[in-house]
């Protein structure tokens, strides 16, 4: 049936002055209003389908290019478009590849996680059971440098059928964005810390680029920043 007049998907943008490392002070009300006027960043930081039964049509390039073309009318001072987007499926990923992801660190490496973690051979396990505790790492841990290495890998180089695991992933680089930045503690609710040990990352949508971006994706490859490409190689 037709929906006239009902919108189908809510785009929820932040005019901010940077792209934004956290969720919380997105969503804190009793923030004082910044000058939208001068902003020269849009964070899209939610985007909703209102009716269940377009779950799963995607209206993903035509959706963004409206916002972002509506912003710039209406902003003219914007420069940069990305999102603020969890990262659902890292953690039950992470659960199944711990020990292949370990494998991939040079013998230096796998020392230092063990010493951080109290073994001599670290296995997938002591890893799992360390991120845990992720909220309490700092930022020199071997073990937080592990868990970003691994969403990394996760983001960038997991991909089944030519397309990224990641739900969330799959939709920003299906639509021409590119994995730009990871952001520990980007999500501190139980919830981020359930599905990505709190991490959160960055999509940034590059109107130029869009379309070689899709390209890249279509042919098994996903653009991604040099930050992202170098810890998804475990560099």
């Amino acid at each position: 049936p037709r929906l006239p007049n009902e919108p189908l998907i809510f785009v929820e943008v932040a005019l901010v002055d940077e792209i934004s490392d956290s969720i919380t002070p997105l969503l804190d009300e009793s923030a004082a209003p910044s000058d939208i006027q001068r902003a020269t960043t849009a964070i899209f930081y939610s985007i909703s389908n209102t009716q269940t039964g377009l779950r799963g049509v995607s209206f993903g390039d035509s959706l963004i290019k409206h916002v972002v073309e509506t912003l710039q009318q209406e902003f003219p001072r914007l420069r940069t478009f990305a999102t603020l987007s969890p990262i659902p499926g890292l953690r039950a990923w992470l659960g199944k590849n711990a020990g292949a992801m370990i494998e991939r660190l040079d013998e230096r490496r796998r020392n230092e996680l063990g010493r951080a973690v109290g073994v001599d051979s670290p296995q997938a396990v002591h890893l799992l059971d360390a991120a845990d505790k992720a909220q309490s790492l700092d930022e020199g841990s071997p073990v937080r440098q592990m868990l970003l290495q691994c969403a990394a890998h996760y983001l960038a180089r997991a991909l089944v059928d030519g397309k990224p695991v990641d739900p969330v992933a799959r939709f920003h680089l299906g639509n021409g964005a590119r994995v730009e930045r990871l952001n520990w503690a980007g999500d501190p609710s139980a919830k981020g810390h359930k599905q990505s040990y709190g991490m959160m990352v960055n999509y940034l949508y590059d109107l130029k680029r869009i379309d070689k971006h899709r390209s890249l994706l279509a042919e098994g490859k996903v653009a991604a920043s040099r930050e992202i490409e170098s810890l998804s190689a475990f560099r």
